[in-house]
């Protein structure tokens, strides 16, 4: 028997780094039985007769694991998020954004497609980065599309970490990776006219070795609606809130109509964005509405 982690999954098959080496492997089928899923970055314990066949046998505990994309022991995620083609949308990157802070792994914002904007646009767009900064999130925002000082920011952020681009269909993760590391020589797609939306040019999940650390390039997607937590812990997921919860008057305060919030107090003071608390309250409601969510054993 050998250890490793799983760099690639496709159809079944996992490829299994372990001493310098790939191996190809399936995974035993009392894993189905007990309905749990190996995921790229586990750390796992196979055996295999030659690199193009083995059995995984026993997955590590993990430390974290995102079901879109499906990845797991990873330590922050990308969230390539495009100004423009598709349409920008606040209330998907905050989704984006909890999503990481549930399973705590650090988020980072890099916008792409800066180049189809006005001025006046961009200036918006500063003014909204400047917002997530302030939150604690570090952002990239450069007015030429991947320009040098913003490139060689994410490196040095991929460095001796293992993280996960994502975000949604046709943002930009391909031409990304591929600015960091041209020999790759991902795909890309072409935005379809008909729904403003991106081709899938990523249709397996791989960790791959860029910029002295691992990346995950996943398969993008249009809508993200997987948030299974109680409407209550939701403000724990959003950090400015959770800052300043102790301070309402309340406890359990789920910065709504109760006197005291502290969270509304700083909401009014211009401290907080507006378009976050809008869609904390977007989330909550749907939250509240949405059918219970029994999740499957991972």
């Amino acid at each position: 028997m050998s250890e490793g982690q799983i760099r690639q999954s496709l159809s079944g098959f996992y490829d299994v780094f372990s001493d310098g080496e790939m191996y190809r492997t399936r995974a035993r089928g009392n894993f189905r039985k007990r309905r749990i899923t190996p995921l790229v970055g586990d750390r796992v314990t196979f055996e295999s007769s030659s690199p193009k066949e083995g059995y995984i046998l026993e997955i590590q505990p993990r430390d974290n694991a995102l079901t879109r994309p499906p990845v797991a022991n990873i330590d922050q995620g990308i969230v390539v998020t495009a100004v423009a083609a598709p349409e920008f949308s606040t209330n998907l990157l905050d989704r984006q954004l909890i999503a990481l802070e549930i399973s705590h792994i650090a988020p980072v914002i890099y916008f792409t497609k800066t180049d189809l904007i006005s001025d006046e646009r961009y200036q918006e767009f500063e003014t909204l980065a400047a917002g997530y900064r302030q939150v604690g999130y570090p952002v990239v925002l450069t007015r030429e599309p991947f320009a040098k000082p913003g490139l060689d920011q994410l490196r040095e952020t991929l460095a001796d970490k293992e993280t996960v681009i994502m975000g949604q269909t046709g943002a930009g993760k391909s031409t990304l990776l591929n600015h960091i590391a041209p020999d790759l020589e991902l795909a890309t797609g072409e935005i379809s006219t008909a729904l403003n939306r991106g081709r899938h040019t990523t249709r397996k999940v791989s960790l791959m070795p860029i910029a002295g650390g691992l990346v995950a390039d996943t398969p993008g997607f249009s809508s993200y609606d997987t948030l299974t937590i109680d409407y209550r812990e939701l403000a724990q997921y959003f950090p400015e809130f959770a800052r300043l919860a102790p301070e309402c008057r309340f406890r359990g305060c789920v910065h709504i109509n109760e006197p005291g919030c502290a969270v509304k107090t700083s909401l009014a003071d211009g401290e907080i964005m507006q378009s976050r608390y809008d869609n904390y309250l977007q989330l909550v409601t749907l939250l509240k509405n949405q059918k219970p969510v029994y999740n499957k054993k991972k």
